[in-house]
């Protein structure tokens, strides 16, 4: 009996170190190889490393050690445990209180798979936590009734921490695998889109030239809807040069090479224009700017591609019937006047899972057809006026996106 204690402390104290020697490439890779060595140490006949998944509300077994009866509990679909149907496991998960029992098969509480089907007699179960966070079980078990005593839970609470430690290290390890993809997708994307942009500008200069020669025509010999057909396509070319510009300011925008004209404008002027440009008998966007004069410092253009982001946004996802209603107001903030332009729909909302992503590059809903640069856009040209642009938004109800602009100086009571 002694020599048996000695080695079991020698192995005791050796699982730790082999434990912190696996490489974490890999997580189901690692918590497999975690699962065989402790298997091994406790000579049970299965170990294995459950992790919740929100997305089904289950515990899954991420790491099983190898044997015929991690085996059959694939075959018998045990390896995922529903949190709704209760057991033991999923006990020791909500509580985080451990267990261990000798007579699995006289417990009334226990899955009835695992010890019906897989002749489970003695379990351990204690909960793991990843990054300080409770996020899954251990659980050793055995065929032999009363297998496992106190010493083995004591030891499978220490070993928990360093399986904890090696789940966590495998998902920065993956996270960061993930984040060098996107990067890498993002720098492919966004190269390939910049050319692409440069090579639509050039063939669409010379349809712009083309385009306009048959409308003059069209009008001078008075040929109506040939006029009416020329006038159309080219405010579908014009659309098209306004993606295109989109395309490029976002290349310039990420270089950091986006120049600013800025002189003082009158923010009520620019945002009518806007709106009587995008009014169309289809569309009915309401007013609410009582101020004649609102006067910020301020790069003309680029404000204005912004606002018509803005609005194009909010007319897009408006069903027919709805208002879209922008107001321009002011607003003291401490001791700075700012101008708030702000612009509301009652289309469908966005979700709550994108809402905080909705100023990302390439972001776009189920439900847009744009390759979701607008909003990115504007956000960027408002940052660059040292404002700010915020959204609300709840879904089937509409959105509401709010540009803030600190106003000129005492210098300047006129625009």
């Amino acid at each position: 009996m002694v020599e048996r204690i000695t080695e079991d402390e020698r192995k005791f104290e050796l699982t730790p170190q082999e434990l912190l020697k696996m490489n974490t490439a890999d997580i189901k890779s690692a918590l497999n190889k975690a699962g065989n060595l402790i298997s091994a140490v406790l000579q049970a006949d299965k170990v294995d490393v459950f992790l919740y998944d929100s997305t089904v509300d289950s515990l899954v077994a991420i790491g099983t050690s190898q044997g015929a009866l991690g085996l059959k509990q694939q075959q018998l679909g045990l390896d995922r445990l529903p949190v709704s149907n209760g057991g033991r496991t999923v006990e020791v998960y909500l509580t985080g209180q451990p267990h261990i029992t000798g007579h699995a098969d006289q417990d009334p509480e226990m899955v009835r798979g695992v010890v019906e089907a897989l002749g489970v007699r003695s379990k351990i179960d204690v909960p793991m936590e990843v990054n300080g966070e409770r996020r899954g079980v251990l659980t050793v078990v055995s065929t032999t009734p009363d297998r496992f005593d106190e010493a083995d839970l004591r030891f499978l609470e220490l070993v928990s921490q360093w399986v904890g430690s090696i789940a966590h290290r495998a998902e920065l390890a993956e996270q960061m695998r993930q984040d060098v993809i996107e990067q890498n997708k993002q720098g492919v994307a966004e190269e390939l889109i910049t050319v692409l942009a440069h090579d639509l500008g050039n063939y669409l200069a010379p349809l712009v030239g083309r385009l306009s020669l048959i409308e003059h025509r069209a009008k001078n010999d008075a040929r109506p809807r040939d006029l009416r057909d020329a006038k159309s396509a080219m405010q579908v070319v014009t659309r098209l040069r306004r993606l295109i510009t989109d395309l490029l300011d976002t290349n310039r925008l990420s270089k950091g090479l986006l120049h600013l004209t800025v002189e003082p404008t009158n923010l009520v002027t620019l945002v009518e224009e806007t709106i009587s440009l995008l009014q169309t008998d289809n569309t009915t966007i309401e007013q609410a700017i009582p101020l004649a004069e609102v006067c910020v410092d301020i790069d003309a253009n680029r404000l204005r591609q912004a606002v018509e982001n803005m609005l194009s946004n909010a007319l897009k996802h408006s069903p027919n019937g709805t208002l879209v209603s922008v107001e321009v107001r002011t607003e003291k903030r401490e001791d700075v006047l700012y101008a708030m332009l702000t612009v509301r729909d009652q289309g469908v909302g966005i979700a709550p899972d994108l809402l905080p992503k909705v100023f990302d590059r390439f972001t776009s809903g189920p439900q847009s057809t744009g390759l979701g640069l607008g909003l990115y856009l504007t956000q960027q040209i408002v940052l660059a006026h040292g404002g700010e642009l915020t959204v609300s938004s709840t879904v089937n109800e509409g959105s509401t996106f709010t540009i803030a602009l600190p106003t000129t100086d005492g210098e300047h009571t006129t625009c």
